[in-house]
């Protein structure tokens, strides 16, 4: 017998309404009530703090989590200054190492407060916590929370790192703003001299822990769970190294001039034209190391190792199509190995392609307010999580650009992103 008009008059209905999206996107084994603290430890200049603002952006972005950092530092400028001297770090001198103290004992207070509040969250705690001592007592302090702790150490011994990341990155903060940089640098070293004599190296007397050594070595020792295993993915594929992207819009498409969405068009005359200066831009400035001589200004350009990616569909296939494909010789990774690098060597990634309309592809919108007015309206309340007929929504998107973010992090050449316009 076939159905009737009211074969189903029971529907499953989810609470975020007709079509929205009801992603959990923290997904996984973890729960309404799951609590995460990462502890950051490591001598100076080895990229904590810009690991802790890596891993906090992606867990508040991608799996929606309430994510905070306690940076100690900001702790320590508030209650004693930013201007503080090397000997101020001298663990032999009791009264300013009680003030350090103090310092992280209030980050650490406000912390727990922090992860006491309802709901999944993760908090950072960014600091040296260079002795086994403060590490164990910052453990205790959290034992009654029931939260999960993950104890993050990065370790660099090599120079060249060391100093690059002690002029990129702590020359220009508030403690040496204005200060002779070379005056600067020493005292820097000072302070971390300080550190190195009473540093205790993570271990299994820490718990769970994840070793990052040089960013090139990583040691994970007894993490379990799905928040603490999507932070050890995310951190294999981080690095510290300076590294630039640059996106561009697809050149105009023929469904771009008759204001049509979605659908799988080509490129117009304007559109090829752009693809045109879009090579241009390509090969002089994404693809050159431009170096400036001090003395008589002369630019010198070198070209280095570039990469391309683009979405599947046409109109960013063809606004790519003018790019060179130039060999380099030889390229060294920073592993060792060399290889013939191909200069732009396309990669078409589903992940990139416009938001799916699903039954509204390749119409106007004036044409789906006429054809489907329940759903127009329905998309003018929610934009975000609205979820077009048998196509995606907002949130779906973002959830497969995970994977591109990822890549993002791990790669060290520039990257030229030819991609889409989110619809409005």
């Amino acid at each position: 017998m076939p159905p009737t008009a009211d074969y189903n008059p029971t529907p499953h209905v989810i609470p975020e309404g007709e079509n929205a999206t009801p992603l959990e996107v923290v997904g996984g084994d973890c729960t309404a009530t799951e609590k995460l603290v990462i502890v950051m430890c490591g001598l100076p200049a080895t990229g904590k703090t810009h690991i802790a603002h890596r891993i906090a952006r992606y867990l508040s972005f991608f799996l929606d989590m309430e994510t905070k950092i306690f940076n100690v530092g900001d702790y320590r400028s508030k209650l004693f200054g930013a201007r503080l001297p090397a000997e101020f770090f001298d663990h032999s001198n009791k009264e300013c190492l009680a003030k350090r103290e103090q310092a992280c004992d209030e980050a650490l207070k406000e912390l727990m407060e922090f992860m006491k509040q309802d709901g999944v969250r993760v908090g950072v705690l960014d600091s040296t916590n260079s002795m086994r001592k403060r590490r164990t007592h910052i453990r205790t302090s959290l034992k009654d929370l029931k939260c999960k702790v993950i104890v993050i150490e990065t370790v660099c011994d090599k120079q060249e790192l060391i100093e690059h990341n002690i002029r990129t990155m702590k020359m220009g903060t508030e403690e040496y703003k204005d200060m002779d940089p070379d005056a600067a640098y020493d005292d820097f070293k000072r302070r971390r001299e300080n550190y190195i004599d009473v540093y205790d190296p993570v271990d299994e007397s820490d718990g769970s822990y994840i070793k990052i050594i040089n960013n090139q070595t990583f040691v994970v020792h007894n993490t379990r769970g799905y928040l603490p295993q999507k932070v050890v993915h995310f951190v294999m594929n981080v690095h510290t190294l300076p590294r630039v992207f640059y996106l561009s819009r697809h050149g105009q498409s023929e469904y771009n001039l008759v204001g049509k969405i979605g659908g799988d068009s080509g490129l117009t005359d304007a559109g090829r034209e752009y693809s045109r200066r879009l090579a241009d831009f390509a090969q002089n400035e994404v693809a050159m190391d431009v170096e400036k001589d001090e003395e008589t200004g002369e630019e010198k350009r070198t070209p280095r190792p570039a990469r391309l990616w683009t979405s599947t569909l046409r109109r960013t296939k063809e606004t790519a199509q003018f790019i060179k494909k130039s060999k380099i010789s030889t390229f060294k990774w920073d592993n060792g190995d060399e290889v013939e690098w191909i200069q732009f060597q396309g990669r078409a990634r589903r992940n990139l392609d416009e938001l799916y309309a699903g039954i509204c592809d390749g119409l106007t919108y004036k044409e789906i307010e006429e054809k489907y007015p329940e759903e127009f309206a329905r998309r003018q309340e929610d934009k975000l999580t609205y979820r077009y007929p048998r196509g995606e929504s907002y949130m779906d998107v973002t959830l497969r650009l995970e994977t591109i973010i990822l890549d993002i992090e791990r790669t060290r050449e520039p990257i030229l992103i030819v991609g889409e316009l989110v619809p409005p």
